[in-house]
């Protein structure tokens, strides 16, 4: 009788924010519902909006904030194949990719702006789009050319506009000293092309390469091009912490759930000359998406998960540790 009623996470080998974690997905979760159950009318005496005015609204603003497709030939043309530089047949794939997503995103939003003034037919998927306005929620005719993402649509907008801005910028004035791994539509490609730049250049079979990493201080915010591999940002721990200190990773301080990673320097070496020691690394997989799940696509390669890394550990943890704790790196978070 003395037992708790609920067990603790701590029981589990879970850190006591998972409580905190469990609690959030399950309020939210009840407000979705609640949110969905909302009239969407608005106007008469309260002065609020009407839904055809949100509509209205929103799509002008999301048009006017996502750009226009790329100019794939211009891209070509100023990233022609080359052998010995891989990135530049990588920036071009990326470049195909978003644009099938960009024209989707800016056809649909056109068309809403015009169904709204009874100039075209609101069908099955335009009203897919206009619910996921009303409701702010990324809507399943986006989902179908989209990277994966749980972002509300008004996240979900500005996060796409963000990589937008990075790829920009890189094809406008040349391949960055620093990249940002959660930008890229198919994160393997890119690590595949930098693998590729490190056989070419040594003369290795690249399926005898693996990454090594090196975790770089916070308090520099970008770092010169690398001679090999290449400087990365934009991960998030699940789980845990990165402790910038002592370089190692550690328990996540109560109620923080999220913890940001410092830019790291990823190097490709040859497997038998890994110079790592696994009892003093946890390999942490590194997940697109909080839900850690995905489904294998044509290429081979899993929808969500994108790769494995090895984070230092201090010397009283061992990587078991730290897979109870469910401990994950993200390419995103879900707001």
């Amino acid at each position: 009788r003395a037992l708790p009623i609920n067990q603790m996470p701590e029981a589990f080998g879970l850190h006591a924010n998972a409580n905190l974690s469990a609690a959030i997905k399950e309020g939210l979760g009840v407000l979705s519902t609640a949110n969905s159950m909302l009239p969407k009318g608005g106007g008469g005496d309260g002065g609020g909006k009407t839904p055809d005015q949100v509509l209205t609204e929103l799509s002008s603003k999301f048009l006017h904030d996502i750009r226009v497709p790329f100019d794939t030939e211009w891209l070509v043309a100023k990233y022609p194949t080359d052998y010995n530089e891989s990135m530049n047949t990588v920036v071009n794939q990326e470049a195909l990719r978003f644009n099938k997503l960009l024209i989707r995103v800016r056809a649909s939003l056109v068309d809403i702006g015009k169904a709204v003034k009874g100039l075209v037919i609101m069908g099955p998927d335009l009203e897919d789009v206009a619910n996921g306005i009303l409701l702010n929620k990324q809507p399943a005719f986006w989902q179908k050319n989209s990277y994966p993402s749980l972002k509300p649509m008004s996240s979900y907008v500005a996060d796409l506009v963000a990589r937008m801005n990075f790829f920009t910028d890189w094809m406008e004035n040349g391949h960055p000293a620093n990249y940002w791994l959660s930008g890229f539509f198919f994160t393997q490609s890119f690590l595949t092309g930098q693998l590729q730049n490190f056989a070419r250049k040594k003369k290795f079979p690249i399926d005898t390469l693996i990454w090594t990493f090196n975790f770089l201080k916070k308090e520099i915010a970008s770092h010169p091009k690398p001679e090999e591999g290449c400087i990365v940002y934009g991960l998030f721990m699940d789980g845990a912490r990165w402790c910038n200190d002592k370089q190692v990773i550690q328990d996540s301080l109560p109620k923080v759930l999220f913890s940001e990673i410092p830019h790291m320097h990823w190097i490709p070496c040859e497997k038998d000359k890994d110079p790592t020691d696994m009892s003093k690394v946890y390999p942490s997989p590194i997940y697109k998406t909080s839900e850690r799940k995905g489904v294998l696509s044509t290429t081979g390669h899993s929808t969500n998960f994108v790769c494995t890394i090895k984070i230092p550990i201090a010397p009283e943890h061992s990587a078991k540790f730290w897979i109870k704790r469910g401990v994950a790196c993200l390419c995103q978070l879900d707001d």
